[in-house]
């Protein structure tokens, strides 16, 4: 943040204002310090937030506003994990659908207990539920 504010560069300052502010309205939720994995969360849940903002603004035709969002979320993305690849996602996937022993779309929370942790912060959730359902044939 300090680099951006001796930029000068006020959408990542704020952006990153407001991300700070969110991991720490999170840490008093929680009542404990932050892990890696919580942080993750917090920018995840960021990011996330601004793609279905940028969604909304489009619905709306307000392509300034969406343009912004993507912006910000451009810049969270930055800081969390890589993202994985379709077919390293879709070898998790298997392995879970695998290691579970499922095989109906009833076994997908199972699948997904063992997939969720394994892709935080690195696949959207939605993607990996449609992937997950796609394989035990739903």
């Amino acid at each position: 943040m300090r680099d951006a504010m001796r930029a000068r560069d006020e959408r990542r300052t704020q952006t990153l204002r407001m991300a700070m502010a969110a991991a720490h309205n999170r840490q008093i939720e929680l009542g404990r310090p932050l892990t890696d994995d919580d942080y993750t969360d917090v920018l995840a849940r960021q990011v996330k937030q601004r793609r279905e903002s940028v969604e909304a603004f489009r619905a709306g035709a307000r392509e300034a506003m969406a343009d912004a969002e993507e912006a910000e979320a451009a810049i969270l993305s930055e800081y969390l994990p890589e993202r994985l690849r379709d077919d390293d996602l879709e070898r998790i996937v298997r392995d879970a659908i695998v290691e579970t022993g499922a095989t109906t779309p009833a076994d997908l929370g199972r699948v997904m207990g063992r997939v969720v942790p394994q892709t935080r912060g690195r696949a959207d959730g939605k993607a990996v539920s449609d992937l997950v359902r796609r394989l035990l044939g739903g």
